[in-house]
């Protein structure tokens, strides 16, 4: 496979994941840090959008990479309700502190190897599908 290939790969998931955790991620969607369970549709909301881009992405693929959307969108869901949970991670909102800071890393991290893990079954599917 072409490195540029690759590198073109790797920044669509970058914009995916911009858009989806940013512009697109509308004011109810932001009710996913609630503590009962008010937070599932706002959550489920905002990981279908990350679901439904990375759906778009590898169907212009390969037909056969569907699976890669609700991966995509499991593990966004949990990462996030991990990170904004207020029984969780959630209970360090304090921006003046590290804690905070660190935890929006992980979660930033996870999500970026999310998409560079589906970035190598893409470049390998041949031998995992």
């Amino acid at each position: 496979m072409d490195i540029n290939w690759i590198f073109g790969l790797l920044v669509v998931f970058q914009l995916k994941h911009f858009l989806g955790d940013f512009p697109l991620q509308g004011e109810y969607m932001l009710h996913k840090v609630s503590g009962d369970w008010s937070f599932l549709m706002p959550l489920s909301l905002h990981c279908l959008v990350h679901g439904a881009m990375t759906l778009g992405i590898v169907l212009a693929i390969d037909l056969r990479l569907w699976w890669l959307a609700p991966l995509d969108f499991v593990v966004h869901f949990i990462m996030d309700r991990i990170k904004s949970g207020p029984h969780y991670l959630g209970r360090y909102h304090d921006k003046s502190r590290p804690a905070f800071w660190n935890i929006l890393g992980i979660d930033q991290m996870v999500h970026h190897l999310t998409g560079f893990y589906i970035v190598w079954v893409i470049i390998n599917y041949k031998n995992v599908v």
